[in-house]
């Protein structure tokens, strides 16, 4: 899903900055920086949606790199994410004002999935504040798929009603502080009716953030019935493709 979220993308090591933007080009508009003041000066210049950064570059590390955009007034919301190691996430950096940390070393994969997670939850921000004027955002599930929708509400942690619209077929998934605590489809309801609508890959959705029930019939939470929801895709999709394995996952560093 490509998006018009605009990403600033810095490292100073150049195989994982070429890396990382070839990985997140499709999700994002994408500009690049090899260190932090001329990051900085890119920010400034074309405030980005959000800053993926190294934390440990030479002079003005990440945080540091943050810090100054947060200071401004016309960057200070800027999403950040920072790329750290484990000790540094612990003992340098903490509970920081960082939206989510990207462990180093990590597999490409998984770092593109954490980026894309914030990448997500910008877009159907932008989206709701550029197309909503009654309090309903609607949108088309080729803009934003399933997952990537009740992912974004959870990090987010939005409450709201959203249903799902494919032909005659019809979801209701209620969401409270971006859980999914009711689900109905058809006959189904709670967690196989969420199963059931994250197979889509077309249709249209509506979000109404008025949207409320006491009803609960979900037994997992969000990240449980995503995980499971994924689980059964892809055992699905191993079973269409023969049993094909994955393409082996690139591990990045330094």
């Amino acid at each position: 899903m490509s998006t018009n979220v605009k990403l600033l993308l810095v490292d100073d090591n150049p195989m994982v900055l070429g890396m990382l933007r070839q990985a997140l080009s499709p999700l994002a508009i994408v500009t690049t920086a090899t260190d932090a003041p001329d990051a900085l000066l890119k920010a400034v210049d074309d405030p980005p949606d959000l800053l993926v950064s190294d934390y440990r570059m030479p002079g003005m590390d990440g945080r540091q790199l943050a810090d100054r955009l947060k200071s401004r007034s016309t960057t200070a919301g800027i999403a950040v994410v920072l790329m750290a190691s484990k000790t540094d996430i612990s003992e340098k950096l903490g509970a920081q004002d960082v939206d989510e940390y990207v462990e180093k070393p990590f597999f490409l994969k998984q770092a593109t999935q954490r980026i894309k997670r914030v990448i997500d939850k910008i877009a159907l921000e932008k989206l709701a504040k550029s197309e909503s004027t009654d309090g309903v955002v609607r949108g088309n599930l080729s803009q934003m798929n399933v997952i990537d929708l009740v992912q974004s509400l959870e990090m987010g942690r939005k409450s709201c009603l959203l249903t799902l619209n494919r032909g005659d077929e019809k979801c209701e998934m209620y969401v409270s502080e971006g859980q999914v605590t009711h689900a109905v489809y058809g006959s189904l309801t709670g967690d196989e009716a969420v199963f059931k609508v994250l197979r889509w890959t077309g249709g249209n959705f509506q979000i109404d953030f008025e949207g409320k029930t006491t009803e609960r019939t979900t037994n997992l939470n969000t990240q449980g019935l995503l995980m499971e929801g994924l689980r059964l895709l892809d055992e699905s999709k191993r079973e269409e493709d023969g049993g094909t394995e994955e393409e082996e996952d690139v591990l990045l560093d330094t």
